[in-house]
């Protein structure tokens, strides 16, 4: 879909259309929030809610274009996590990071504005490249509610005849002033993998995380809600979910090649999943819906 064929499908209050870098754009503009979202990878690059500063970081040095992945917001991983464990999926080599569905173009199916939140809903289905990497019997059902509050809720539907095997995550980079000042809540008497360990298996710490240094950790078997206690921006930022049982902690503590060289200074990733020991198996015909649910609220400074 190119700008011009959505704007003549969609015509919403607070809602428009264009085009960057050869890539889709959709816009959201209502009393109570700002957004954008890509077409390709349904990808949420910006979320403001009215009275807010942003609450979601894009990398100042992200590419952009068709097939590049972008670095920040909130990337859709689908239908693995992190490294395909597949190193000869396709020509002897593994399939992209975080599998494909972040690099492929989603269809705009609804469009509607209720009150002042904007609710949006995308599919995708078998393309030539996930054909190419084993997977040509799947839906991917993917909705935004966008206002004061986030919401987004992804169903996978197995079309096929034989048990469909995934990983997913909401891989969210939160906006914060300042991640010397930030901890997570919600975590504390959960286990862990920490990736930057040699994937040993950690005890729950039975304190809320602060960043000193590298964290890259994949807590399994839980269900809670997350509290970024960004007290440099005095606000929270809550993080609940369901459908999900496993949430990812992360932040690189440098520069990366596609992240600035302050941005990891503005971000905690808190992200929402099955990865893992929680990734879902689909029986033929069957769906599972993942669901984030994301609000701030004004805290007093310390």
């Amino acid at each position: 879909m190119n700008p011009v064929a959505l704007r003549q499908r969609f015509t919403v209050p607070g809602l428009t259309f264009d085009e960057a870098d050869g890539v889709t754009r959709i816009h959201v503009d209502t009393p109570q929030a700002t957004a954008t979202i890509y077409l390709q990878g349904a990808h949420l690059t910006a979320w403001q809610p009215a009275g807010f500063e942003p609450a979601i970081l894009l990398s100042h040095k992200s590419s952009f274009g068709p097939g590049k992945p972008i670095r920040g917001g909130i990337p859709v991983v689908f239908p693995w996590f992190a490294i395909d464990s597949k190193q000869d999926r396709i020509d002897g080599h593994p399939g992209p990071m975080h599998g494909f569905a972040r690099i492929q173009d989603w269809s705009l199916d609804k469009a509607q504005r209720v009150g002042d939140v904007m609710e949006l809903a995308f599919t995708l289905g078998p393309t030539a490249m996930s054909r190419s990497l084993g997977y040509d019997n799947f839906l991917l059902s993917l909705e935004f509610h966008i206002g004061r509050e986030l919401s987004l809720a992804i169903t996978v539907t197995n079309t096929g005849a034989k048990p469909l095997f995934f990983e997913q995550a909401f891989h969210a980079y939160y906006e914060i002033a300042d991640i010397h000042e930030v901890s997570v809540s919600g975590l504390e008497t959960t286990s862990f993998i920490d990736k930057n360990d040699a994937f040993k298996v950690k005890p729950a710490a039975q304190e809320p995380i602060r960043f000193s240094k590298p964290n890259d950790r994949v807590y399994n078997n839980t269900t809670a809600t997350c509290v970024i206690d960004d007290k440099a921006g005095a606000r929270r930022i809550t993080v609940a979910k369901s459908g999900s049982h496993s949430t990812i902690v992360w932040n690189p503590f440098a520069e990366l090649a596609d992240l600035g060289e302050w941005d990891w200074h503005e971000f905690v990733a808190v992200e929402t999943g099955n990865v893992g020991s929680d990734a879902v198996t689909l029986g033929p015909g069957a769906h599972s819906t993942m669901q984030a649910h994301v609000t701030l609220a004004h805290v007093a400074r310390a």
